[in-house]
């Protein structure tokens, strides 16, 4: 990961729009009558309904999705009480998770008072506005009143998620570890280091799922707690141990499970040796854990050890938990957030990690398939499941304990629901940046005399995604970044021009010409493609001397597609190769091809896009659902485009009968499930969302996808290319910097799984 300076998080915070989120209009209000709606006098119908009957106030207002986080600033992060105002950057962050990762809005709200029967009268009167309330970065103990009052005097969801975060993902990965383990949780000893709001919660929450009271051995700062202490609150009592123990060296001895809520350094490996066979230790302070990694797999082989870190496994982060907790309650419009719906929320995450890990997730950790194991008991915050298997889940558990006050009873159409909910927000682009940090490739930028493709190579260079090889006068190069302030240090450049490039390009010439002899290319001639560009960068790729190749900006595609076919060659079992765009948008996330490849794609050829398109679409963990595109519907016009797409159709269902695929049909039963299922009852995708599109020919595909982007109802990632052997991309021209480093995490990712085929005899699509 590129080092974060201080300059770099104030600029973060401070360039365009300060701070991180923004109020945004989901009505109309372009005309007269959108604005009388609007506010007066259209607006007071609903009031007047609401005043009728307040539970309509989620019919008519953003009450059911829209979430306060609220602090008082006494216990933010690592920086403890620094008061309500300067933790506002912290609630703005927390509301941007909220967002991402389950689509729900936020106020956030820095309440300066520190006196817990005022603080909750404020967030009592304000509470009407909210579906839910997360408690946030508010201290121990008052944290605990705090939330209890609320609880039992507000009939919305409400959470301290310094508490029950911390609780319910650590539960979720106890369970799962003792399963490996072949232990039971209610016969095990647990050792917990702390006694704050955190330890508290977890400790609760263990015994809620079979631990016992009498194998709980709590430590604070002054040491065990004991029933010979006399300075135990009302918090600590509880806990008490009648064992004539006072150290955390004597409780750890002999125990089974260790949760470590305190500081750094004080688990030393002696204690994690005195522990029992197979220990689990769980050592979670932050930044730096009670015990290291290193420390922890030297003293025992049989450990099963997890952190808060994203640099080792194991990781227990609170994001697995809170967006998903508080989705399923606001779409059942729970009263509360009650124990079950924990409980249901720790099996959802533990039994999500049992299942096959989706190849995007696979390639971000470690470069090998994760499964369930000592070094897999949780899933990877980045899991794009979290969302349809966590929030299902808490919503059943709150229509089961009687807390709901709406029921869902098609689960399917919820989970659809959820997946749209998702759509302008980028979480699949972050997927891709943080695969591409976890092992960066060597990636060329071909045309890199272009302004965007420097700035762009200098971005993905500081951003950690990979190791950029310009290829270029190295001359002009340096007066294009010195004239726009480019920091080029780090990154290699390549004059083709140079002497010293003679012995590579024989090498390549030699390899080129043998590759293509039966094609009538000699080495003569492959010599002085070696002084282009592409062909001497796909070359690089091509012998493994860099990992992928990115061009596209100035030269003309079908000049860098011949050097790609030339250089690279299509995969084995195809005759085309095409391009994918993915579609971020209001109403989810959409998959377009073939964008930029073939202008009119014969029979043939659209199976072929098709078969790499579902492939390409599971490989970025969505469903393929898929519909053929024409101007007609299913045969009703038997000439040209319509007929050479219905029989593309016909092939499909014949020889790929598991693609949920069909046609051809208008854009608009496409995209509309209720019409097209009013309309074709008989379509292979009735009852389906379709989310990827075929186009008929080039023309059409590429400009639906340039009018959604300039329009402003989309945002693309793209063009992936689908088809060649190795990791190749070409660019639309004129790309921004933007789209070319969104593009070279595409390409390194890409190169990722190319290492994973060629290491691994597991199949991988791409």
């Amino acid at each position: 990961m590129a080092k974060l300076t201080r300059e770099d998080a104030l600029l973060y915070h401070s360039q365009g729009k300060p701070g991180k989120i923004e109020v945004v209009p989901t009505k109309p209000y372009s005309s007269q009558r959108d604005l009388s709606l609007a506010y007066s006098p259209g607006v007071a119908e609903p009031c007047l309904e609401i005043e009728k009957d307040e539970s309509t106030a989620y019919d008519y207002t953003s009450k059911g999705n829209l979430v306060a986080v609220i602090s008082n600033g006494t216990a933010v992060l690592g920086l403890g009480d620094i008061g309500a105002l300067a933790g506002k950057p912290v609630m703005e962050g927390k509301g941007l998770l909220f967002k991402i990762f389950a689509g729900i809005d936020v106020f956030d709200i820095e309440v300066n008072e520190k006196d817990p029967e005022k603080f909750i009268q404020v967030v009592k009167a304000i509470a009407p506005t909210f579906g839910g309330i997360n408690l946030e970065d508010i201290k121990a103990p008052e944290c605990f009143e705090i939330e209890e009052r609320l609880k039992a005097e507000l009939d919305i969801p409400l959470m301290h998620d310094d508490q029950h975060g911390t609780a319910i993902i650590s539960a979720a990965g106890l369970i799962n570890a003792l399963e490996l383990v072949g232990k039971k949780i209610e016969d095990v000893k647990i050792v917990v280091n702390g006694a704050g709001a955190a330890a508290n919660s977890c400790t609760q929450l263990y015994m809620m799922l079979g631990a016992k009271l009498e194998n709980i051995v709590m430590v604070d700062s002054k040491g065990v707690i004991n029933k010979q202490r006399t300075d135990l609150n009302s918090r600590k009592k509880p806990f008490a141990t009648d064992r004539t123990i006072t150290t955390l060296a004597e409780a750890v001895k002999d125990s089974d499970v260790f949760l470590g809520l305190s500081i750094a350094g004080v688990l030393s490996i002696d204690m994690v040796r005195s522990m029992n066979a197979n220990p689990i230790v769980f050592a979670l302070a932050n930044p730096n854990p009670e015990i290291s990694y290193e420390d922890a797999l030297s003293a025992r082989k049989d450990i099963i050890f997890a952190t808060g870190r994203s640099d080792h496994p194991n990781q227990i982060n609170n994001v697995l938990g809170f967006p998903y907790i508080f989705r399923g309650a606001l779409d059942v419009r729970a009263k509360c957030i009650n124990e079950e719906m924990k409980v249901a929320a720790v099996r959802a995450i533990a039994e999500l990690t049992k299942k096959p890990v989706p190849d995007v997730v696979n390639a971000a950790y470690n470069l090998k398939r994760i499964t369930f194991g000592r070094d897999y008991i949780i899933p990877k915050p980045l899991d794009p499941r979290l969302l349809t298997i966590v929030a299902p889940a808490v919503a059943k558990a709150a229509m089961e304990s009687g807390v709901a006050r709406k029921d869902i009873t098609d689960w399917n159409a919820y989970c659809d629901k959820l997946r749209g909910l998702m759509g302008n927000d980028n979480k699949m682009l972050r997927h891709f940046y943080e695969t591409a940090k976890q092992n960066p490739k060597r990636v060329v930028f071909s045309e890199s005399n272009h302004l965007n493709m420097i700035k762009a190579a200098e971005s993905a260079y500081a951003e950690g995604i990979c190791f950029p090889i310009l290829i270029g006068n190295e001359e002009k190069i340096a007066n294009i970044a010195a004239e726009n302030d480019i920091d080029l240090t780090g990154i290699e450049i390549i004059n083709l021009r140079h002497d010293r490039e003679e012995k590579r390009r024989n090498i390549y010439a030699k390899k080129l010409s043998e590759k293509r002899s039966r094609e009538g290319m000699t080495f003569d001639e492959a010599y002085e493609k070696m002084y282009e560009r592409n062909y001497f960068g796909m070359m690089m790729v091509e012998t493994g001397e860099a990992d992928a190749l990115i061009t596209g900006v100035y030269t003309k595609y079908a000049d860098s597609v011949q050097a790609a076919k030339d250089v690279i060659g299509l995969r084995p079992g195809l005759k085309h190769m095409a391009a994918m765009q993915i579609m971020n948008t209001k109403k989810g996330t959409f998959f377009l091809a073939d964008t930029l490849f073939n202008r009119h794609p014969s029979t043939e050829a659209l199976i072929d896009i098709a078969k790499l398109t579902h492939e390409t679409v599971k490989f970025f963990a969505h469903e393929p659902v898929m519909a053929m595109l024409s101007y007609s519907n299913f045969g009703s016009d038997k000439q040209g485009s319509p007929a050479s797409v219905h029989q593309v159709v016909e092939t499909l269902h014949t020889e790929y009968p598991e693609m949920l695929v069909d046609g051809e049909m208008q854009v608009t039963f496409a995209l509309n499930k209720e019409l097209r299922d009013k309309k074709f009852p008989f379509s292979k995708l009735a009852g389906k969302n379709v989310n990827t599109l075929i186009f008929p020919n080039l023309s059409s595909a590429n400009t639906a996808y340039k009018m959604l982007i300039e329009m402003g109802l989309a945002e693309s990632i793209g063009p992936i290319q689908m088809g060649l052997n190795k990791p190749v991309h070409i660019l639309d021209v004129e790309s921004s910097v933007r789209d070319i480093v969104n593009m070279t995490a595409i390409a390194v990712l890409d190169a990722i799984v190319e290492e994973i085929k060629v290491n691994s005899d597991t199949k991988i699509n791409l």
